[in-house]
C-alpha cells in the first residue's frame, strides 16, 4: 500500500506528540517502547522505522519540544518589555503547567534524566536551549538575565509539582512571579539591562 506523500513525516510528529506526553507525564526510564507504541496506535516496527533506539527518540523530543517553546515565545503578542515578560510569567507559571506535565515544557518533566543521558543527548539539548536563551536575551537585554530567567521559571515549576496541596503550589509559582517581576524591574532601573520597549 502506497501512502500519500508526507505521510511518514506525519506519523513522525504524531508519535513525538504522544511520546512526548506520555514522557513527560511519567519520565524517560519509566515509560517503555511498548507504552509508547500502544499510546500511539502503532507497533514497534514502525516506531523503530522512526527512531532508531530509545536515546534517538529522546533526541527528536529535545529537539521538538524546544523548538515548541521557541515558536511560543517568538508569538507572544506584545510589544513592550514588561508586557511580554508578564505574558510569559502568567503562562509558564500557572497552576495549569503545575497540574499538566504532559502538556508543558520539557525541561521540568525531563531535565534530570537529561542530566543522566550520554554526551550526544546533553550536546543536543545544549544547543536547542541556547537558541532560546538568544530569544530571551533579546526580550531582557541580557544573556547572563535570560539563563537566570529560564532558572528560576524552571526550578519554581520543579517544586510547585512537588507539593502535595493546592495552596502550597500557588504560593510557591506566586512568591516566582513576583520574584521575577521585581528582579527584572530592579535589573531596568539600575540601568544593568536594557530591555527593548
Amino acid at each position: 500500500m502506497r501512502y500519500p506523500a508526507g505521510h511518514k513525516q506525519e506519523k513522525r510528529q504524531e508519535l513525538l506528540r504522544v511520546s512526548g506526553a506520555l514522557i513527560k507525564a511519567n519520565g524517560f526510564s519509566a515509560t517503555g517502547v511498548d507504552t509508547l507504541t500502544q499510546g500511539a496506535g502503532v507497533t514497534s516496527g514502525s516506531f523503530y522505522s522512526h527512531f532508531g533506539s530509545k536515546t534517538e527518540l529522546l533526541k527528536a523530543l529535545i529537539d521538538n519540544e524546544l523548538q515548541i517553546s521557541r515558536e511560543m515565545w517568538a508569538g507572544n503578542p506584545h510589544d513592550t518589555a514588561e508586557e511580554w515578560v508578564n505574558f510569559e510569567l502568567d503562562r509558564y507559571l500557572s497552576l495549569g503547567h503545575v497540574n499538566h506535565p504532559e502538556s508543558g515544557c520539557v525541561i521540568p518533566a525531563l531535565g534530570a534524566e537529561i542530566a543522566r543521558a550520554d554526551t550526544s543527548v546533553k550536546d543536543l539539548y545544549a544547543q536547542e536551549l541556547h537558541k532560546g536563551v538568544v530569544i530571551l536575551a533579546k526580550r531582557l537585554g541580557s544573556e547572563s538575565l535570560a539563563w537566570a530567567f529560564i532558572c528560576q521559571l524552571v526550578g519554581a515549576l520543579v517544586l510547585a509539582r512537588a507539593m502535595p496541596t493546592t495552596k502550597e503550589k500557588k504560593a510557591v509559582i506566586g512568591a516566582s512571579k513576583q520574584f521575577l517581576k521585581h528582579a527584572l524591574q530592579v535589573q531596568s532601573t539600575h540601568g544593568h539591562t536594557h530591555p527593548p520597549s
